[in-house]
Order: structure tokens, then sequence, then C-alpha cells
């Protein structure tokens, strides 16, 4: 197990200690909200920088020609994927047929 470690504490306006406040929900206090805040808070921005990075490839790719596709590749990549999605449901439909009759 390991050991706990300690946020620095941190001024706030009266004002904001009192919104805090009435928001908490019964049974919360301070220190479980403002953890809990600071765990979403470095998850969303652990996720933003990765999102960031690679939006920074797929423009680098896209800068060195590699990746793009044109309207009618895409349309066709889309028609190929409804067409293997149907053929799965109605794989599905039939053996359910099947079951139902035996």
């Amino acid at each position: 197990m390991s050991r706990s470690a300690t946020l620095p504490p941190i001024r706030v306006a009266p004002e904001t200690k009192a919104s805090l406040e009435a928001v908490l929900r019964e049974g919360e206090s301070l220190t479980q909200f403002i953890e809990s805040a600071v765990c979403r808070e470095v998850e969303f921005r652990a996720e933003q920088r990765a999102a960031v990075s690679r939006a920074g490839k797929a423009l680098h790719a896209a800068d060195s020609g590699q990746g793009l596709m044109t309207a009618d590749e895409l349309m066709a990549g889309m028609q190929q994927r409804a067409k293997v999605a149907q053929q799965r449901i109605r794989a599905a439909v039939a053996s359910k047929g099947k079951r139902a009759e035996r």
C-alpha cells in the first residue's frame, strides 16, 4: 500500500468557499470534493494532451500527403462497412430463426 500525499493548502475568497460548501452532497466533505475535482482535472488534462498529440500527428500526416482520402474513397469505405454490417445482421437473424424452429 502506498502512502498518501498531501496537497498544499489553497486560499480562496470567502464567497468561493461558501459556494463550494453549498454544493457539497450529503455526507461529502470538502476534502473529498477537492480530491475528486483534482482527479477529474488530471484525467481531463491527460486526455486533452493525448488528443492534441493525435491531432498533431494527423496534421503532420496530412501535410506530408499521407492518410488523405478523396470523397469517393470515403464513400466507398462507408458503403463497404454498411454492406458487411447488413450481412452480419442477416446472418444473425437467420441464425435466430433456425434456433426458434428447433
